[in-house]
């Protein structure tokens, strides 16, 4: 009985963790236009909001999946919700831009913290068996948290300002400090003798940085620039973790684990094809089709809506039938959507667009969750902060990379310039290209998940 209760603790918390920071990530979203008024931001300053939260998730999720796996994954977790908690609160007190985007930076270091390993957490209590079913809740809540954030954030910032959400987020985060203080009695820790790989750590950090800091800057030759370096950066970062005893990414998985490594692939690729779709939609709703803001919500919702509602099923499904087949389903439905959205026209329905949003958020559901349950099961236990992390390092590199993707086409077609009738021609040109690239780097996906092979349980001495 103690052990049941014990695995409903964890799920509870790791849920309730699940949907603190996609909430506020799309939360927020709603309220920069209001952020930016009141502190007289530029634009690009603006971006810098959701970016340096973005980075500074990205640049420590991996060490802290390793720092988890050597000093506690409970100790670590905790930790992160206390900075993630703090720093909301501080965030909602910030009276300047550069205060605001400096707590901005420690929240994505304490999500840092929470992502990399509350996933480890929920894999250490749940065997094989189960696991598929309690990582796809774990799926839908964080969709849960993805599809009410616009809806919820514009409620709080048209009643109680934009610093309500962040207080909110404070204060949901209280709740999971307590409830981890006095339902968590169990540490996991797999590799208590092993030293944490400091070089490593600072190789993949500025990789990292100066990647994501790149795309978002593309085609800039400054933007060019960085992307070359930080490819250069990675590769001496690999070379590295290859060489040492304890390295801070055990690049010996992708070696070794097909597996693990085309799972990571394919998660990669699926969030580069489909993560800037959202960001496009919203652009043509608002400025070609002239819809308001809470209405574009609304029809965006429904992708997010989808995924909370299939990914437990597609988790139960991927227990009893390969994650290849699941996941490969996904990609290919998902793949189809995107086929669907290239020929959008000024006079696309906005109907049309809600029932390939449905479509979008079913392949999604189907291909997450499975994904996740072949990456966690296909490494051993004392590997799950680093797979978890890595996971969450794949996702957050794709999201950037398909804004990238979709901002250097609008810079080419377009130009930097605002979106205006005189130029809807060249927009829906832009978005129609985006949609092609999307397309095909998906269609590609779907033998990348195929490729990973049968699912299975890695032997630690195969590492």
């Amino acid at each position: 009985m103690s052990d049941k209760i014990n695995k409903i603790s964890v799920l509870v918390i790791t849920s309730l963790a699940s949907f603190l920071t996609p909430f506020m990530s799309s939360a927020t979203n709603v309220s920069l236009p209001i952020i930016g008024k009141e502190f007289s931001m530029n634009a690009i300053l603006l971006g810098w909001v959701a970016t340096s939260y973005l980075l500074a998730t990205a640049v420590f999720l991996v060490p802290f999946g390793k720092i988890a796996d050597i000093f506690g994954r409970k100790k670590v977790f905790l930790y992160g919700v206390i900075i993630y908690t703090v720093s909301s609160i501080l965030v909602a007190l910030a009276n300047t831009s550069f205060l605001l985007i400096l707590f901005r930076v420690v929240q994505g270091f304490g999500s840092a913290m929470i992502f990399g390993t509350s996933v480890a957490i929920l894999t250490s209590v749940f065997p094989i068996g189960e696991r598929g079913k309690v990582l796809g809740i774990n799926v839908a809540v964080t969709y849960l948290g993805l599809s009410s954030g616009p809806f919820l954030g514009g409620l709080l910032t048209q009643y109680l300002t934009w610093r309500s959400i962040f207080l909110f987020n404070g204060l949901l985060g209280v709740v999971i400090i307590i409830l981890t203080l006095i339902m968590l009695k169990t540490e996991w820790t797999e590799c208590k003798r092993e030293k944490i790989d400091f070089l490593g750590s600072g190789i993949y950090g500025i990789g990292l940085l100066l990647l994501i800091y790149g795309l978002t800057i593309l085609p800039k030759t400054l933007g060019v620039g960085l992307v070359i370096i930080s490819l250069i950066a990675i590769f001496i970062f690999i070379l590295w973790e290859l060489k040492i005893t304890n390295p801070i990414m055990n690049v010996r998985l992708f070696q070794s684990n097909i597996g693990f490594g085309f799972s990571n692939l394919a998660a990669s690729i699926n969030y580069s094809a489909t993560a800037a779709v959202g960001f496009l939609l919203s652009l043509f709703l608002q400025n070609v089709k002239g819809l308001s803001p809470s209405r574009t919500g609304v029809i965006l919702i429904a992708q997010p809506v989808m995924m909370s509602i299939f990914s437990p099923f597609a988790g139960r499904l991927s227990d009893k039938i390969e994650a290849r087949i699941t996941a490969s389903i996904g990609m290919a439905i998902t793949f189809i959507s995107l086929l669907l959205l290239i020929p959008l026209r000024t006079n696309t329905a906005t109907s049309y667009i809600i029932i390939d949003l449905l479509i979008l958020g079913l392949g999604f559901a189907i291909f997450s969750s499975p994904n996740m349950n072949a990456i966690m099961s296909s490494v051993d236990k004392e590997y799950y902060g680093v797979a978890s992390g890595t996971l969450a390092t794949m996702r957050l590199i794709g999201q950037m990379f398909s804004m990238g993707i979709a901002m250097l086409i609008i810079s080419i077609i377009m130009g930097r310039v605002q979106i205006e009738p005189s130029n809807y021609g060249l927009f829906l040109k832009s978005t129609k290209i985006a949609f092609i690239v999307f397309s095909i780097l998906c269609f590609g996906g779907i033998f990348a998940s195929l490729a990973r092979g049968k699912l299975k349980q890695l032997p630690s001495h195969n590492l």
